[in-house]
């Protein structure tokens, strides 16, 4: 089963070959235009499964790329060592540091959340008091929530691919709850921050450089996102790089 954990770097090397052609010419042009109007209110649950996959290849392909703990646990019996590692929580904390647990964890999540987010009527809701809104990310903090225990502790997880949790003191409940909470958070801020300090900057500036850097420094979740989704890292939808933002 060692190839089968091998296939999982190779399929992270392809997604990511994929990404940086469209990454290339983005400082150029920004040529993705929303799949989706609001007069669509269904979620494309496919394209969003399929975009989730890739982003879990990225996250796993870059463990086994720089963690020697992840490396090490590859060889050995597939399939009872899973078993071994998927249990039920005990304590709460995991053995991780406070930036991985409490940093790491919801910029993945709101990644997630994003993907699900692109594939439906609200990609583009502007950040409001509307109800919609808010029920939006919510239904996005849902999906990372899914999609944080599928990371931790399903077929392509952190349990079956470096086997954490084998070892009772490396699983917490802190994953899974700070995951979904701190996606929501997070998707929440990430809105405000480009609505108010990134478009802010691009109202007043031409600098290709300049406002890729912001929107990817600003917006972390939404880099991941835009990566696993093979756009170039500082994407936005209908908002092409070049070209003076207009005043609101």
């Amino acid at each position: 089963m060692l190839i089968l954990r091998r296939v999982v770097l190779l399929a992270y090397l392809l997604s990511s070959s994929a990404t940086w052609p469209a990454a290339a010419q983005g400082l150029q042009a920004d040529p993705v235009t929303p799949r989706f109007t609001a007069d669509h209110e269904a979620t494309d649950i496919i394209g969003a499964l399929g975009d989730s996959l890739k982003l879990l290849l990225i996250e796993h392909g870059t463990r086994i790329a720089f963690q020697q703990k992840t490396r090490r646990e590859l060889g050995g019996p597939f399939w009872s060592d899973y078993r071994r590692s998927v249990r039920w929580p005990s304590q709460w904390e995991d053995t991780d540091s406070w930036a991985v647990n409490y940093v790491g964890h919801p910029i993945h999540g709101a990644a997630a959340g994003l993907i699900w987010l692109d594939h439906g009527a609200q990609r583009a809701a502007p950040l409001s008091t509307n109800p919609t809104y808010w029920a939006s990310r919510g239904r996005a903090a849902a999906f990372s929530a899914v999609y944080s225990l599928q990371f931790e502790i399903g077929p392509l997880s952190e349990a079956s691919i470096g086997n954490v949790g084998m070892r009772p003191e490396t699983s917490g409940w802190v994953d899974h709850v700070v995951t979904p909470m701190g996606a929501f958070a997070l998707l929440v801020a990430e809105d405000a921050l480009d609505r108010y300090v990134v478009k802010w900057v691009e109202r007043r500036t031409e600098n290709r450089f300049a406002r890729a850097s912001l929107r990817m420094l600003l917006n972390p979740a939404r880099t991941l996102a835009n990566l696993a989704q093979s756009r170039a890292p500082w994407n936005r939808a209908g908002r092409p790089i070049g070209g003076r933002l207009q005043d609101e």
